[in-house]
């Protein structure tokens, strides 16, 4: 038989030492004995702050790569909101530089005028703060509910306007709220002025019109000088609306061949189904004259023949 087969281990029979149950239960208690010592007298307290200082350095070493990450992200999201505010910053400049612009052109052109033309400056109209709270509950008209009434001074015929424009009249009052109706009310009418051509007309309510509610010029002739874009404002001359305030803008102009009056739509610039808080003025017809009373009529001479 070759040496290399020989099995050169000592038999079971010679092998000593302890089971593989005892030293199960002697690591059993060795470990429950540190664990009671450790919290009892913290005896391995000095060992965990050794190990913990001797792994300080390679944690350090290894959490770099992570932070070096995070403040990268940061820093990059960091640039991108500030680059966006900056945008946004510029941009509202930019408007605001636009708007400013075109006041000072209008208030320069406005001066030059009322000095060229002489004309007085416009009294101030007394108004009323008010805050609309519901629509009305009929579906054929557009009417509103304002939170003044007859106890606040607000007299029917009143026109009430919002930061935009003409918004309606005041057609009933009671003691503590007031009707509205809506200029794109169908029985609505206001005299307006055309801003570029100077010419007079008026202009009706039109519930369907538009997105759900306008207004329209009737009875223009269909030669008329009216263009998409005109602006329309109060003419003044019912004696209820002040002149000069923004009504509506031409939308749309349709001539036909076979009428006389072109089909003009315009659309309101008050927020006729937006608006929240309101000024409601006061009609322009009390602070007219009054009317001079008619002649009398001359008494004819001659008696009965």
């Amino acid at each position: 038989m070759p040496l290399g087969t020989l099995d050169r281990s000592a038999p079971t029979l010679f092998k000593h030492g302890p089971s593989a149950l005892s030293r199960l239960t002697l690591y059993s208690a060795l470990a429950l004995f540190l664990m009671v010592a450790d919290a009892r007298f913290h005896v391995t307290e000095p060992l965990r702050k050794g190990v913990a200082t001797a792994l300080y350095p390679l944690q350090w070493l290894m959490l770099q790569p992570v932070e070096l990450a995070e403040r990268g992200a940061g820093y990059f999201q960091a640039l991108q909101a500030a680059q966006q505010d900056v945008d946004a910053a510029q941009k509202k400049m930019a408007q605001m530089s636009v708007r400013a612009g075109e006041a000072d052109q209008l208030l320069r052109e406005n001066a030059e005028l009322r000095k060229l033309l002489e004309l007085r400056v416009r009294l101030d109209t007394p108004a009323l703060a008010a805050q609309v709270l519901y629509d009305t509950a009929d579906p054929y008209t557009r009417r509103v509910m304002v939170d003044r009434g007859q106890l606040a001074g607000v007299e029917p015929g009143s026109p009430v306007v919002d930061a935009n424009g003409v918004l309606g009249q005041v057609t009933r009052v009671y003691p503590m709220l007031s009707e509205v109706t809506l200029v794109i009310d169908r029985d609505q009418a206001i005299p307006v002025l055309n801003l570029r051509t100077g010419a007079r007309s008026v202009a009706y309510g039109d519930p369907v019109g538009g997105s759900g509610g306008g207004m329209e010029l009737r009875f223009t002739p269909s030669n008329a000088d009216v263009q998409e874009g005109d602006l329309l404002t109060t003419s003044g001359v019912d004696g209820l609306y002040p002149p000069g305030l923004p009504v509506a803008r031409v939308q749309r102009v349709e001539r036909r061949a076979d009428s006389a009056f072109a089909r003009i739509y315009c659309t309101p610039l008050a927020q006729v189904y937006g608006a929240r808080h309101v000024m409601v003025l006061k009609p322009q017809a009390a602070d007219l004259p009054a009317r001079p009373a008619p002649e009398p009529a001359p008494q004819k001479r001659g008696g009965r023949k």
